[in-house]
């Protein structure tokens, strides 16, 4: 059996930037607290976790005093800084260069437009739309998750719409053109504005993958369970290739989904460490040993 670990996998410029910032931090001072969880990927969340960082949950960031932590990629309200700040907290910024971008370009249209409504096409609880939500200065924010929830958006203000930044591009793109059309249907001469907050990388991401899969008889998926992003992007590459596995953990490789299989790709999400992907392809290996073929 070939195998073959996908190059362009692995994670993205603001995830490694935040693990590096992690690393640094306690290779100086021995240990690092984290605010929330680091990247959704169990593995790697372990191997920091051995390092010396401590995941640090949302209440106990409020009663903690003069610590030094760290704020992931996802980006943080501005109630997060106000803490810190109040607590004494050294904070260490991790947040994703492109985030950051997005959080002023939200904010900066809240005071341009003070009146229009500002909907945000992602995932209510994931910590970067949190963040997100804390850019809007007006209260004026709706969060929708899909298409089917368009009805919580008020068609008689102007509308602002953005999304999360690992969001699916072609439902994104469905969404804007379902509200356009309502909003011309209304008639009531409100303006709609549409914001191209989609990371590139991510929505480049799913043509390679397209690409990608279909060179292989089989592919392994790796990401976290709870990876948002890995659900997006496993869900295209099943659309491309059935025989796509999606795991988690090396443990989950089985002789069954190595059956006939001559070539094999493995491939991520952007929150995939590529030391992760590799330690995939030596399980399918060591599973292969044993596998009919």
């Amino acid at each position: 059996m070939i195998i073959d670990i996908d190059q362009n996998a692995g994670f993205c410029f603001g995830v490694t930037n935040a693990i590096k910032k992690a690393e640094d931090e306690i290779a100086k001072s021995g240990s690092l607290l984290c605010l929330g969880e680091m990247v959704h990927n169990q593995e790697e969340t372990q191997r920091l976790t051995d390092l010396g960082m401590k995941t640090l949950s949302y209440d106990d960031f409020r009663t903690t005093h003069y610590a030094t932590v760290l704020l992931r990629a996802h980006g943080e309200p501005p109630s997060t800084y106000d803490i810190a700040s109040a607590n004494h907290i050294n904070v260490i910024d991790a947040t994703c260069p492109i985030v950051l971008r997005l959080h002023k370009l939200i904010y900066e249209n809240t005071l341009k437009y003070p009146e229009a409504q500002t909907v945000i096409f992602g995932k209510k609880d994931h910590a970067e739309v949190v963040g997100l939500v804390g850019q809007v200065r007006n209260g004026g924010v709706v969060v929708i998750s899909s298409i089917d929830e368009i009805d919580s958006i008020d068609f008689s203000k102007d509308i602002l719409l953005y999304s999360q930044t690992t969001m699916s591009y072609e439902s994104y793109e469905a969404l804007a053109a379902e509200i356009d059309s309502r909003v011309n249907k209304e008639g009531n001469n409100v303006k709609f504005l549409k914001f191209n907050t989609i990371c590139s990388s991510v929505k480049n991401r799913v043509s390679n993958l397209d690409e990608y899969v279909r060179r292989f008889d089989a592919v392994l998926f790796v990401a976290g369970a709870n990876s948002s992003n890995g659900r997006y992007l496993f869900s295209a590459c099943q659309k491309a290739n059935p025989r796509t596995y999606y795991i988690s953990q090396i443990e989950e490789v089985t002789p069954e989904m190595l059956q006939g299989v001559q070539r094999l790709g493995i491939t991520g999400a952007t929150s995939t460490p590529k030391w992760l992907l590799q330690s995939v392809g030596k399980a399918a290996l060591d599973v292969n040993g044993g596998a009919k073929s």
